[in-house]
């Protein structure tokens, strides 16, 4: 079944976000220069005409279109003027303009020019005057001049007046100003796309930001099973990400928890169980026990001795029932203490070496007589030798044979093999239980910090058991 999934507005998305950044790029060219246009038409206006007056009317001063400009309103101004208030106004205009020349003819075509003036003009302007003047200055290529007629209008007659600056000049100022403006537009520009770029990767770190904290969520380090649920900031697509996996966190914890609840139901029903089920396991055994002191036939006493035997199984599947749930239930607590791991195998064998001698075992016992010394639980080790001992007279009594010695592997260290002739563990036998032996052996063996190989073929079972490295403890099974 297909689970509809919540659909985000599209205006918080991040899908929305990264489109504005797209039309933002796609907007950059058309866009940019008439804004790096505006803004610095505002901050020449504002800031530098405010903050650097002096440099500004310096530079305007002597760009060509400022000066022709001026001359013609200076010209217009002085409509109707006597020639001493031209001679004054000029003269005012060259002390402005240092570097500029200038001169007026008047009515009578007399040159009149300021006192700071460097050119050499004749007294009375003609016709071959003009001519001159024009093939000297103003057809020569290295000097800008400007002609107006006083009052600005040829009509009145009251003369002309005539400006000339050298080109260097205005090349120099126009370039400074050329330069300055240059560098304030391309940087308007640069810090448009440096706001452009910051804006772009500022987007994707706060998104890598998110997707890294997220992962850090679901990395669970502090050896607890489930991650902790994280604080949903934002509803766009990693929001719902992030909305998703509190989901899953809460199920997983909600099935946790009644995971727990039926493993502490379980454990409960298996205490009591092999509680209960002792007391009618007393009552067969005694009736057993009578039986054998009947007279039955040969039959009848075969079919008791097999109920025996199965009794004793039972008793031997309850005890191993109660002592997982015991230990998996976490009600008894080892204490391995430093113990010499030859003298208990010895002390075990011996206990079992009725059993074999009745069952017809050969038993291979080669220890060797210097102490071997383990960090073990002695009780609980005894039970792991215990259930392979028992294992070795169900499950491998054809082969007839047990053997126990020590083995020194490639790591250094000492182990115990315990062997049989049997036909393995995967053989079919009708003594095969739940494995409830074997996972007690493998508790204990984890617990206590032991490794336990099991190497098993249709030749026989080898069991290696001994102190582990680091990760190495527990049960391994091999064939």
């Amino acid at each position: 079944m297909k689970k509809n999934l919540p659909q985000s507005r599209f205006r918080g998305s991040l899908l929305s976000r990264y489109l504005l950044i797209i039309l933002s790029a796609m907007l950059f060219i058309p866009v940019v220069f008439p804004a790096s246009m505006i803004a610095y038409q505002l901050i020449q206006k504002t800031v530098l005409t405010s903050t650097f007056p002096q440099v500004d009317e310096k530079d305007s001063r002597y760009r060509t279109y400022y000066l022709e400009k001026m001359w013609h309103e200076e010209a217009k101004q002085l409509k109707g003027s006597t020639p001493e208030r031209i001679d004054q106004k000029l003269s005012e205009l060259s002390k402005m303009y240092p570097r500029v020349d200038m001169f007026w003819v008047d009515a009578d075509s007399r040159v009149r020019q300021p006192a700071t003036s460097r050119l050499k003009l004749p007294q009375t302007w003609g016709a071959a005057d003009a001519v001159s003047y024009l093939k000297r200055y103003r057809a020569a290529t290295q000097q800008f001049s400007v002609i107006a007629f006083i009052g600005d209008n040829e009509k009145l007659n009251q003369g002309f007046m005539v400006m000339q600056v050298s080109r260097a000049v205005l090349d120099e100022n126009d370039n400074d100003i050329s330069t300055r403006d240059s560098v304030i537009f391309f940087g308007i520009m640069l810090l448009i796309f440096i706001l452009f770029i910051a804006a772009s990767w500022m987007f994707f770190v706060k998104m890598r930001r998110r997707l890294l904290r997220l992962q850090s969520a679901m990395t669970v380090e502090d050896g607890s099973r489930l991650p902790e649920p994280i604080v949903v900031k934002k509803t766009d697509e990693i929001g719902q990400l992030e909305e998703a996996f509190n989901g899953m966190v809460h199920q997983l914890s909600s099935s946790l928890k009644r995971e727990r609840e039926e493993e502490e139901l379980r454990k409960r029903l298996v205490a009591n169980l092999s509680h209960d089920l002792r007391t009618p396991l007393t009552v067969v055994r005694s009736h057993v026990y009578s039986l054998q002191k009947e007279q039955l036939s040969d039959k009848g006493k075969e079919l008791l001795k097999l109920t025996e035997t199965k009794l004793d199984d039972l008793a031997g599947l309850i005890d191993n029932l109660l002592s997982y749930n015991l230990l998996t239930s976490g009600k008894y607590t080892l204490h391995p203490e430093r113990s010499d791991v030859l003298r208990i195998v010895r002390e075990s064998a011996a206990a079992w070496y009725p059993l074999w001698e009745k069952e017809g075992f050969e038993v291979d016992i080669e220890l060797p007589e210097e102490a071997v010394f383990w960090m073990l639980d002695t009780k609980w080790f005894r039970r792991i030798l215990d259930n392979i001992f028992q294992n070795a007279v169900r499950h491998a009594h054809s082969g007839q044979y047990i053997g126990i010695h020590t083995q020194v592997d490639e790591n250094g260290r000492t182990a115990l093999v315990i062997s049989d002739k049997g036909q393995g563990i995967k053989a079919a036998s009708s003594a095969k239980g739940a494995g409830i032996g074997l996972a007690i052996v493998g508790f204990l063996a984890r617990e206590m910090g032991l490794g336990i190989e099991m190497n098993s073929s249709a030749d026989g079972t080898n069991i290696f058991i001994y102190p582990a490295i680091v990760g190495e403890s527990g049960l391994k099974l091999n064939g």
